[in-house]
């Protein structure tokens, strides 16, 4: 059985020292989406608000987000992310405006975390611009669906509905 690494053996939290793990090449891809209402959906569709275009916005917020992972996380390491990548999709049929990042770096721990606050935040931001419209929004979820690097190397976590591949 796996044991939380981010625990010591009296239970108290603690960041995982990865001083002695390699250097490797890491990349993860996150996706999540936030479901709107009809009121919500028009809006989005029709663009432009008074706070600006919905999707520009929220792919921004998306890299803040990464960027501040963290401040956000309080036992993230902090990283030097070295890109990130913010596409968007909209399904209209079923009202889901789709969030996915891509976040790259060398590094000795993981980047999931980045890819996901990423997510998380990007739709944050969307809710808010739409908020004036209504507040008939359901966030998330949000996943991890791909991940690169470090002791595991490669993990590939499919999700039907999404519409990337991991």
């Amino acid at each position: 059985m796996a044991e939380l690494t981010h625990l010591d053996p009296e239970g108290r939290p603690v960041m995982v020292d990865v001083s002695a793990k390699a250097v490797t090449r890491r990349l993860a891809v996150a996706a999540g989406y936030l479901e709107l209402d009809e009121a919500a959906a028009e809006a989005l569709t029709r663009g432009g608000g008074p706070k600006g275009d919905p999707w520009s916005v929220a792919r921004l917020g998306a890299v803040g987000g990464v960027k501040r992972t963290s401040d956000l996380i309080p036992l993230a390491h902090p990283l030097a992310v070295e890109a990130v990548d913010v596409i968007h999709h909209w399904d209209p049929t079923q009202r889901r405006a789709w969030l996915r990042v891509q976040v790259s770096c060398e590094g000795r721990t993981g980047i999931e975390m980045e890819a996901l606050a990423g997510v998380s935040v990007g739709l944050l931001v969307l809710y808010d611009m739409l908020k004036a419209v209504s507040h008939h929004m359901s966030l998330g979820p949000a996943r991890l669906l791909r991940k690169e690097g470090g002791k595991r190397g490669l993990i590939t976590l499919p999700w039907a509905g999404c519409p990337w591949e991991p």
